[in-house]
């Protein structure tokens, strides 16, 4: 991994955290974003949207989306996790976004992160993919 794709994976992070401190519902904001262009846009080998910052990706989720606030916010370390996690996930496979959220979706996550946010990234993703073929055969 290089320092920008780990600079990209921090930026998502934060992407993810300041959805939180915005008010978004996170298992929404999180399925809308891994699902939507913007994230479509940072998977691709070039894209604009690689060299903006949290702020800026917020404000094009939320209008290409219409995604309002109010919901179940998860705790900002949560969502920190998810979101650097996710990037990292993209980088080391080659998955797209839509691929890795149908693995784990924010649900999954968020339940995980007391124990996996501890492992390297490698490993949680590794574990986490165990999880889904585990429920999926």
């Amino acid at each position: 991994m290089d320092k920008l794709q780990l600079k990209m994976c921090d930026i998502q992070g934060r992407l993810f955290e300041r959805s939180g401190a915005n008010g978004y519902d996170s298992a929404t904001f999180i399925k809308v974003f891994m699902t939507g262009d913007v994230a479509k846009g940072l998977d691709s080998k070039f894209n604009r949207l690689q060299w903006a910052g949290e702020e800026y990706l917020l404000a094009e989720v939320v209008d290409t989306s219409k995604l309002t606030k109010g919901g179940t916010v998860f705790d900002k370390e949560v969502l920190y996790w998810a979101g650097y996690l996710y990037r990292f996930w993209h980088f080391a496979t080659g998955e797209d976004s839509k691929a890795i959220y149908r693995q784990a979706p924010a649900e999954t996550m968020s339940r995980n992160w007391l124990i996996f946010h501890t492992l390297a990234p490698e490993v949680a993703i590794e574990d986490l993919k165990e999880i889904y073929r585990q429920r999926n055969g």
